[in-house]
C-alpha cells in the first residue's frame, strides 16, 4: 500500500497543480476518524475554495472529476464522495490493501524506517543529579527519551543521547555533609544532624561502604575511599561515584544506555562558563546594575532581564545551562532535544536568550524542549508516596520490581508528556485486555502461537511471500491491513511531533484491530492458499507490533 499511496499522492499532486495553478497546496490524505468514511481523506477543496474564489464543494466536484481521469485513481480506488463542507473521501480497492501484507515481509524490522539522512541529534534525558536514586519522575524522562531516540532513528537521523548531571554546587555539598553525619554516628533526628540532610536509607549504606575503603565504579568514573570521615573532598567523590554507580543500575535494569555523560564542574574547570560570559559582554548584552552582570534577555522575548554574576560573585544557574548548550552547538549538534521536568519551563526563555545572544549563529528556538509532568504512583486504592531506600520517594526500580520493565517502559510512555500520569501498580500486573501492555504483547504472542500451530501441520512459514493476497477480502483483514498501512506515517508524526505516546496509542489500536479479526475469521482452515493468505497477514501483523514496541524499548513476547 506504500506503493499505491504514493502514486495516489503523486496523482494527486499533479491534479492540484492543474485545478489550482501556482497556489501552495500540499497533496496529503488523512485517516478518517470514523471508517464508514472511508480509506482516506483529502482537504484541499476547502484550502483551496478561497484563493479560486469558489464554494468548496464545488471545489472538491471537479477535483474528484480530475483524479477520476488520473490512471493511479483508476488503478486503485474503488470509489470517491463528497462529504460535509468539501471533504473528498477514497474507498481503496482491496488491491492497494493487500500490498502492505507483501511489504511488511519484505522490509521487516526496517518496515517504516526512513534511509539514513546524514544529520545529527542529540537528545539530553534523565541528567539527574547524583544525590539519589532515580525516582519515577526520571523514570518518565528516560522512557520518553529513550523513546525519542528510537523515533529520529526511524526517520534516518543519527542520534547521541546524552546525561548531563551537576556534580558541583549545594546539592552535592550537601550529600558529602550527609555521609559525613552518618560516619560520625548520626542519623536524622539526632542532635547535630545537617538541617539540609539527605536522609534516605542510601546515606547510610554509602557512609558503610566509604569506612569499609570500597572501591566504587561507575560508566564514567572510579574512585577509592580513604575511610577517613574528616576526608570531606573525599567523601563527596566516593558519594558521587556511589550514586552515579546506582544510576547506572537503574537505567540497565530499564534497558537505557547513554553515548556521553557531560559533567557541569567541567564547565569551570575548562574555563567554558568565563568564557561564555566574556563572549556575552563583549556582544555588548550584558550590563552592570546593584553590584551584579545582569543579561538583556527582553531582547529575545524574556519578561525580565536575568542575573547572571549575583553580587557575591557567583554564577546563576542559568549560566553554565548556556555554556554547555554551546558546547552542544560547537560539537555540530544544529537539533537538540531536552527531556526535562515542568519545574524547568522558566528556564527556556533565558537559556535561549543566552544562546542567540553570544553571537554564534545560534537559531532562535534552539534547542528543543519536551517537558513533563508528574507521575503519581498507585497502589491498591492509595497514593504511595515514599521508598524506604530513598527516604522520600518513590523509585524508578522499586517500580520495575514491583510490576516490569515493560510495563513501566509502556505506562510512563502512554500519555503526553505535559499531562500528569497516574500510574496504577495493580492495573500493571492484571493479564487482561484493561492492561495495554499486556493487551500488544498478547496479540504478538497469540500470532506467534497461531505461527507454532502452522509449522506444526506442515506449513512453510519461509514461503508466505508466495501467498495469494488476493484471498484477503474478510471486513476485519481490510481493516487490519488499513491500519498496518498507517504505520510508517504515524511514526513520521509522532517524530515531527516529539510524541511517542502516539505509538502507544497505534499500538494498541493494531492490537485492536487483530484481536477483532482472530474473532472473526478462522486461520487454520481446510483451504490452504486461503490459510496461507492469512498467515501472512499475521506475519506481517506481528512485525509491526515487534517493530512499534521495540520504538517503546518494550519487548514483543512470543509467549504468555
Amino acid at each position: 500500500m506504500i506503493r499505491a499511496k504514493q502514486e495516489l499522492l503523486q496523482a494527486l499532486g499533479d491534479e492540484l497543480a492543474a485545478l489550482a495553478p501556482g497556489q501552495p497546496v500540499t497533496a496529503a490524505f488523512e485517516s478518517p476518524k470514523q471508517a464508514a468514511h472511508g480509506d482516506l481523506a483529502c482537504t484541499a477543496a476547502m484550502q483551496l475554495a478561497k484563493p479560486l474564489k469558489k464554494n468548496p464543494r464545488e471545489v472538491a466536484q471537479a477535483l474528484v472529476e480530475g483524479l477520476q481521469r488520473r490512471e493511479a485513481f483508476q488503478r486503485w480506488v474503488e470509489a470517491m464522495e463528497i462529504a460535509g463542507p468539501g471533504f473528498v473521501n477514497l474507498r481503496l480497492k482491496a488491491a492497494a490493501k493487500q500490498q502492505i501484507v507483501a511489504e511488511v515481509l519484505e522490509h521487516g524490522d526496517r518496515y517504516g524506517r526512513r534511509p539514513a539522512n546524514g544529520q545529527h541529534l542529540m537528545v539530553e534525558f534523565v541528567s539527574a543529579n547524583p544525590t539519589g536514586p532515580l525516582h519515577v519522575g526520571h523514570g518518565r524522562q528516560g522512557a520518553l527519551g529513550d523513546s525519542l531516540c528510537h523515533l529520529f532513528e526511524t526517520q534516518g537521523w543519527q542520534v547521541t543521547r546524552e546525561f548531563y548531571y551537576n556534580d558541583a554546587g549545594v546539592q552535592i555539598a550537601n550529600l558529602a555533609l550527609s555521609v559525613q553525619a552518618r560516619l560520625k554516628g548520626l542519623k536524622p533526628g539526632d542532635p547535630g544532624w545537617p538541617e539540609a540532610a539527605y536522609n534516605g536509607e542510601y546515606i547510610a549504606d554509602i557512609a558503610a561502604d566509604f569506612a569499609a575503603k570500597k572501591t566504587v565504579k561507575a560508566d564514567d568514573r572510579e574512585f577509592t575511599a580513604s575511610g577517613d570521615p574528616d576526608d570531606l573532598d573525599g567523601i563527596r567523590q566516593f558519594a558521587v561515584a556511589y550514586l552515579r554507580h546506582e544510576q547506572d543500575l537503574d537505567l540497565q535494569a530499564f534497558g537505557i544506555r547513554f553515548d556521553n555523560y557531560y559533567l557541569e564542574s567541567s564547565l569551570y574547570t575548562s574555563g567554558r562558563v568565563e568564557q561564555t560570559v566574556r563572549r556575552l559582554v563583549e556582544a555588548g548584552k550584558t550590563y552592570e546594575q546593584d553590584g551584579a552582570l545582569w543579561l538583556r534577555t527582553t531582547e529575545y522575548g524574556d519578561d525580565k532581564d536575568r542575573v547572571m554574576r549575583k553580587s557575591d560573585g557567583t554564577y546563576t544557574y542559568f549560566v553554565p545551562d548556556v555554556a554547555y548548550h554551546i558546547t552542544k552547538w560547537e560539537r555540530g549538534f544544529t537539533k537538540v532535544i531536552n527531556v526535562q521536568g515542568s519545574d524547568h519551563h522558566g528556564t527556556i526563555a533565558r537559556v535561549r536568550a543566552g544562546l542567540q545572544a553570544v553571537g554564534l549563529g545560534i537559531p532562535a528556538g534552539y534547542p528543543d524542549y519536551v517537558l513533563h509532568k508528574m507521575v503519581t504512583v498507585m497502589r491498591g486504592g492509595q497514593e504511595v508516596k515514599i521508598s524506604k531506600r530513598a527516604g522520600s520517594y518513590v523509585t524508578l526500580r522499586d517500580l520495575i520490581d514491583w510490576t516490569s520493565r515493560d510495563a513501566v517502559r509502556f505506562f510512563l510512555i502512554s500519555r503526553k508528556a505535559d499531562t500528569e500520569f497516574v500510574f496504577d501498580i495493580d492495573l500493571a500486573l492484571k493479564q487482561n485486555d484493561e492492561n495495554p501492555v499486556y493487551y500488544v504483547q498478547y496479540a504478538h504472542a497469540r500470532i506467534c502461537s497461531v505461527r507454532q500451530q502452522y509449522v506444526e501441520r506442515g506449513g512453510a512459514l519461509e514461503r508466505l511471500h508466495e501467498a495469494d493476497l488476493a484471498r484477503l477480502t474478510a471486513p476485519s483483514e481490510l481493516a487490519l491491513m488499513l491500519k498496518i498501512a498507517e504505520y510508517p506515517d504515524m511514526l513520521s508524526r509522532a517524530a515531527a511531533d516529539f510524541a511517542p505516546h502516539d505509538v502507544a496509542f497505534y499500538l494498541r489500536d493494531l492490537a485492536s484491530a487483530f484481536h477483532t479479526y482472530y474473532s472473526a475469521e478462522r486461520f487454520l482452515v481446510d483451504d490452504a492458499a486461503l490459510t496461507q493468505a492469512r498467515l501472512a497477514l499475521l506475519t506481517s501483523c506481528a512485525q509491526v507490533l515487534r517493530n512499534g514496541l521495540a520504538v517503546l524499548g518494550v519487548s514483543a513476547p512470543e509467549k504468555m
